[in-house]
């Protein structure tokens, strides 16, 4: 009898078992990633409908999107934990069944607190386990070769879901009301969450098969048991340095300049100079579009220059933008406006990889972290910012004061970039 032997051969990646695997493995993230994010935009949007139908203030409406960002801020942080826990899977499909609770409940709710409780706590606390946590983590586990790529695509999905969706979504508020547009993106997050259930996996080895790139089936790591407690741990031991402190306070300034004004105020801030909601939305859009751009540019710049440097331009280009908003703001979009959009977008994002490079230089492994924090509170930022906006809105019947007070505070954070430590020493 002849025994016929097959002998192995090293092959491209392409062509190993798996390998397919590990894309749609990515792509599955991708849509959860892009899902959550187009919850993000989407307060901005109901503002005025909210404020026409129940005569509700703006800064109870708005408090919603502040208690939304500032529980995505602080479950970023300890989402890694969680996933590694009870599972990435598990955690991705419940956080979208949570997304999915809080906007169906949106939908029938009575009262300004029940959009705090559905809209900001249950959403913030789902969007917030879907951030570059996972990301990092699905890339980390399924990918050898071309993580960076995988990383960079995962890191666009969340603005991807705002930029595809928000024009979208305005035009289906405008035309249908916004119940429908809320109870159409809770059944889209129902619908990811199923695909997420049923198509992600926790690691290749769950499988048999090994990451892309690899030569061998890894096997799966046991169960953290200390991430959150190191979380914690990495918190207390940088707060007691100055560098944390200012890295935290120039991403507080951050995130009240980009996100927590923008996202939430933006369409009724242009509402009121007579502009259409799609057209703001589309303007949000734009801003969206040169943000990724902006990002990309950033962390280039960033391997060749001084990060504190880059981030002292930024914020500067960002605070004379805002100081010029009111002046370009029109009832319909003119250049000066679509230059707005292109040069904020630009400065946007851009913000991150110079953070991210400081937090490194001074922290080494415990850098990835301690920007953890930092993000946090360019989240509170954010959701100060949010709430205030709209708050001085309301008192003062014009958002120009809020335009030149969060331009001075990027001039504060110029000025604060150029005072950071980067040696570890």
């Amino acid at each position: 009898m002849v025994q016929h032997v097959q002998t192995s051969s090293p092959s491209p990646p392409g062509s190993r078992p798996g390998t397919r695997r590990a894309w749609v493995v990515a792509a599955v993230a991708g849509a959860a990633i892009v899902a959550a994010g187009a919850f993000t935009t989407v307060p901005g949007l109901l503002i005025s409908p909210l404020h026409q139908q129940y005569a509700w203030d703006r800064g109870h409406i708005a408090l919603a999107a502040s208690v939304n960002m500032i529980f995505f801020g602080f479950t970023a942080p300890f989402a890694a934990a969680l996933m590694e826990r009870a599972g990435i899977r598990r955690v991705a499909a419940g956080a979208l069944l949570l997304i999915a609770a809080g906007a169906l409940l949106t939908s029938v709710m009575a009262a300004p607190w029940q959009l705090v409780v559905y809209w900001g706590v249950l959403i913030g606390l789902g969007s917030g386990c879907l951030t570059m946590t996972f990301a990092a983590m699905i890339t980390g586990r399924w990918f050898v070769r071309r993580r960076g790529l995988v990383t960079g695509v995962l890191s666009a999905s969340s603005h991807l879901g705002q930029l595809v969706f928000l024009p979208l979504l305005a035009w289906s508020v405008d035309r249908f009301g916004w119940r429908p547009s809320v109870v159409t993106l809770a059944l889209a997050a129902l619908a990811v969450s199923a695909v997420v259930a049923l198509l992600l996996r926790d690691h290749p080895a769950d499988v048999g098969v090994p990451p892309y790139g690899g030569e061998r089936v890894v096997a799966r790591p046991a169960p953290a048991t200390g991430a959150a407690c190191r979380t914690v741990t990495v918190l207390i031991d940088a707060a007691r340095t100055g560098t944390f402190w200012l890295l935290a306070g120039m991403f507080v300034i951050c995130g009240a300049t980009t996100n927590g004004i923008m996202w939430s105020n933006w369409v009724p801030v242009a509402h009121e100079h007579g502009m259409h909601a799609t057209a703001a939305a589309s303007m949000l859009s734009l801003i969206g579009v040169f943000s990724a751009l902006g990002a990309a540019v950033s962390g280039w710049l960033t391997d060749r220059f001084d990060p504190r440097h880059l981030l002292a331009c930024f914020f500067t280009v960002r605070a004379l933008t805002l100081l010029a908003l009111p002046m370009v703001l029109s009832a319909t979009v003119q250049p000066s406006l679509v230059v707005f959009a292109v040069v904020y977008g630009l400065v946007d994002v851009a913000t991150v990889p110079p953070v991210i490079a400081l937090a490194q230089r001074r922290y080494g492994d415990d850098g990835p972290i301690v920007f953890g924090w930092a993000n946090s509170a360019h989240q509170l930022g954010a959701g100060a910012a949010a709430f205030l906006g709209a708050t001085a809105r309301d008192l003062f019947g014009t958002y120009d004061a809020v335009w030149a007070v969060l331009s001075a505070t990027c001039v504060v954070a110029a000025l604060t970039a150029l005072t950071v430590r980067m040696s570890r020493g």
